[in-house]
This record gives structure tokens, sequence and C-alpha cells, in this order.
């Protein structure tokens, strides 16, 4: 994808001139939205998109970003301030249309749109952008959430002008333009019927129509949509189907075009018939599967007993037979293009029982760990399956303990673990340092683990707070970051997973963002 953006680090560089530089993207954001469509095909408006995914919705965790149901429905019904394409995070227009920074990097001047209108017809204006920013520093929504710090440190937004919102920061923040890609605009008349899931009202292309908790979600075509002649679809129909077989078999008999939640050796068998279906890899919006610990769990205290479970994990077996070589092992969170990552600190905890049976030998008599994990999917079930081999053969020993979706997220939210679980992780695909101050496993002030560090703090608030996110100065503290994720072992990193999705041939135009919601703006079907 053509990157028309210009960097951060340039727009430091010409502040630091005296100049005022203002930061617009040179490609429109209707042509940024239309990157997925199939080349060399027509558009055909009308029709109905049928979407199956496993989870339903749970709307008081509509800030989380933690199950399709949530990702779906922001895609759908949401848009942000900007947007990054998947290939990069040089911020693009989306509702913002281009924007201006101050020269000590403490505020940000947004352009707003002025055609743009909610699904109630009221206007969109800068007081929309203050409230959906400060519900998402609100911790009643979401407590310790993701994005939230970032939030928070937006001291105010200047609303006087309707089409023009001035941000002012408590500190410079270099992951500036992650929280104006993550944060949704809502809208401030029917906030309360979010908690409640009785309605969702945006501006993007699709409006809510209804849901029917574990059956379905329905959405039409918005006609008072901001792009012309989008989307041209006119609704999408979602079902709640928890059993991914149910979803795989539902693709091949044609019940669905769309299909999130398809397991990795599905997704491998329907991809060989490539004139019913297609697969879409999101790279750029990767996620990582890892092994956390709470470090207050008896003997998971012992950093040695963290450091045998990180040797005794056969990443490479992870990712060759649960996620069918889509992906690659890991020791660290930072996919391969992140400007944190580091080959050889990923050699740190390569695959070595030996090791691993060394120092659980040094530690001495261990009790049986419980080890949660998520059944909503089965690469779940079948990755601790294998770490739970692993672990027995170095020693250690772990009794699996599956649990619901709802019940895995809040354990997570709530740090609630009682040994060791398994889930993915995101964020790393942004900003390095919005992974160490927003992240459930992360976040260096509160995490799932119970781990604390004064230095891991210190590293992570410096990066977070230098101007330019990719900065030598930003990638300095990010290595010392990496170092202390290294020498703590709280998380155990496995691989770097991009997701892939099953689509039949019918259905062209779809696309995704960095968070891996669904945008079907410029999908269509034959």
């Amino acid at each position: 994808m053509e990157n028309n953006g210009i960097s951060r680090r340039s727009l430091l560089a010409g502040l630091g001139a005296g100049g005022a530089l203002l930061l617009a993207a040179c490609s429109s954001a209707v042509d940024e939205a239309g990157s997925g469509a199939s080349a060399g095909s027509t558009p055909k408006a009308g029709g109905t998109l049928k979407v199956a995914i496993p989870d339903d919705l749970i709307p008081k965790n509509l800030f989380t970003n933690s199950n399709t149901a949530i990702t779906t429905l922001i895609g759908l019904v949401y848009e942000s301030l900007t947007r990054y394409p998947n290939d990069s995070i040089e911020p693009k227009p989306r509702l913002a249309k281009s924007w201006t920074a101050s020269a000590d990097g403490l505020s940000l001047t947004l352009q707003l749109r002025d055609d743009v209108v909610f699904h109630s017809g009221r206007a969109f204006t800068s007081k929309d952008v203050e409230f959906s920013i400060k519900a998402y520093a609100d911790a009643s929504w979401h407590a310790q959430g993701q994005m939230q710090s970032t939030a928070q440190a937006v001291t105010s937004v200047d609303t006087t002008d309707p089409h023009q919102a001035v941000l002012h920061f408590a500190h410079p923040l270099g992951n500036i333009f992650d929280l104006l890609d993550t944060v949704f605009i809502i809208d401030s008349e029917s906030v309360e019927d979010i908690k409640t899931g009785k309605g969702f009202v945006g501006t993007g292309p699709f409006t809510f129509k209804s849901w029917t908790p574990n059956s379905s979600l329905v959405f039409e075509k918005n006609p008072k949509y901001w792009q012309p002649g989008r989307p041209y679809l006119d609704g999408v129909r979602i079902g709640i189907v928890p059993d991914t077989n149910a979803i795989a078999a539902q693709l091949k008999s044609g019940q669905v075009d769309f299909a999130e939640g398809v397991s990795p050796r599905d997704t491998e068998e329907l991809g060989k018939d490539t004139k019913k279906f297609n697969k879409t890899t999101l790279e750029g919006a990767e996620q990582q599967i890892y092994v956390g610990t709470n470090v207050t769990a008896p003997a998971l205290g012992d950093v040695r007993l963290r450091q045998a479970i990180a040797y005794a994990i056969d990443r490479d077996r992870i990712i060759s037979e649960v996620f069918r070589g889509n992906g690659y092992a890991t020791n660290l969170p930072w996919p391969k293009y992140s400007v944190a990552h580091d080959a050889e600190k990923n050699k740190r905890y390569a695959y070595n029982p030996a090791k691993a049976k060394e120092l659980v030998a040094q530690i001495g008599t261990l009790p049986t760990i419980p080890y949660t994990y998520n059944t909503a999917l089965p690469v779940y079930a079948a990755t601790a399956q294998i770490v739970q081999a692993n672990l027995a053969a170095v020693g250690i020993k772990v009794e699996l303990e599956p649990v619901d979706a709802a019940t895995f997220v809040k354990q997570l939210i709530g740090a609630e673990f009682k040994g060791l679980w398994t889930t993915f992780h995101s964020w790393a695909q942004y900003t390095p340092s919005t992974l160490v101050v927003s992240a459930y496993p992360f976040n260096a002030l509160h995490n799932a683990s119970h781990f604390t560090s004064d230095d891991y703090t210190t590293s992570s608030q410096a990066a977070w707070k230098q101007p330019d996110g990719r900065s030598d100065a930003a990638i300095t503290e990010y290595a010392k970051v990496s170092d202390e994720l290294l020498e703590a072992l709280f998380l155990v990193e496995i691989g770097v997973i991009p997701f892939q999705w099953v689509s039949s041939t019918r259905l062209s135009g779809l696309s995704y963002t960095k968070r891996w919601e669904l945008d079907v703006t410029n999908a269509y079907l034959a």
C-alpha cells in the first residue's frame, strides 16, 4: 500500500526548525477506505451480507476490543478521528481531515469534517470529540482500560469552533495518534443505550437495527453516510455461532459469505478452494499468543520458575500445529516491523528443556499450578494442551481450567487468574509505548500479572512521554522495556499470529483496521 503521509518524526523535525507544520494525508479517506476492493471488479449496490462470528456482544465491554462481536459492531457503526493504514502508523484522515501539532508537543489542533451527521441526524462537532475522549478516559466504562491512560493525559479539549478541536496534553504523547485511531466517536445523547445494548449510534456506514442475545446482530445501510455512494450493501446480518465447526459448515454451505473464528485448520482447507473462498491475512493487525503468570500465586513469584516455563515451551510446534505455520515464534511482544523489535533478544529463551529441568531442580518441590484458557476458540485449548505437555516434561504440573469467554475477559481485566493463563494480546502493532501503558497484560501501573517494578514503570513512562514515538530516544527506552520484560518474565510470549479471515468469492471489497475491526464500507456481493 502506498504511504503518502508525513511521519511523526518529520513533523517534529519541522516544528523544531520553528515552523508550524500542517500534517495532512495526500490521499483521501475515501481512497484509503477502498484499499480492500478487488482489482478489476465493478461494485454492485444492494444485498445483505451474512456473517458468522463465535462471540456474543457484551455491551459494557464496548471500549475494550475484547471479542469479535465488539470489533465487528465498532467497524460497522462507528468511526475514529484518524486511521492508520494496515501497513504503517502514519495517520490518515477520517473524521478529522487535517491537524497541526504545537512546537512543545503539548497540544494538537484537529480540523474536523463539516459534512458528518450521526445516525440520529444530529451534526458531528468538536463537542463530540471531547465527549468521546472523556468517555474513553472514564474508569466507570472499563476500570484501568486499554488506552485509558493516554485518554486521561488529554487534560482539556477546546471546542469553541464546532469544526475544530484543540487537544491539550499533560505531557508530550508519542502515541497520540494511536488514541485518535482507537477512540470511536459516540453520541452523547444516546450513550446510556450503549451500556444496556439497547442502541448504538455512530457516524459509520451502517446503523444498528437490533441485537438478539446469543443469536444475532442486524445492521442497515446508513442513508446519510458522508462518503458518497457508500456503503454498497443494504445491510449486514450477523449470526452468533459459538461452535467454530458450525461456522466453517455455514461457509461451506453458502449460508454465510464471511466468517470470523474459523479454525486455522479449516481456514487452510477452505483456502485451497480458490474458486469458492478467499483468505484475508490481517497483516499489520497481528496478535500475540502468550502464557501469562500471576506473580503473586504460589511458586510463580520465583522468577526461576517463570524462566523454566519460557525455556520449556516449544513455540515452533505451537505455530506449526495449532496455527498451521501462520505466524512466527517470539520472546518479546513486538512484531518484526516494529521499531522496538530486536532479533537477538528474541533468541533469549529458545526451546531448551534441559535448561528448564535444571531451573526446576534448583527450586525443589512445586505445587500443581492452575492454567486458565478461554473456550471461545479451539486454538486456546490446543495451545494450552501443548504447553501443559511441555511443562510436564520438565517437572512442572499444571491443571487446565477452561472458562467461557465472558468469564475469561472478566478475570483478565480484573487480574483474577489463579496461576497461568493463555490468550492473545494486541497493541504491539501500534507505537510500542502504547502496549506498556495500556494493554491489560502489560500495563506497568496495573496488569493482570500483579507485577510491579520501578524500573519497568520508569522506562514505560519515559517511552510514552517522548514527543515522537519513533525517535532514537524512544527506541532507547523501548530497549530498556524489552530487557525488563525478559528479566521479569511475568508474561511468556509464544508467537506473533496474523489472523486470517475466510470469505466466499461472492464478496469483494472486504477490509479491516489495525484493531482487526471489520470494514465493509466498500464491500459488495456478486
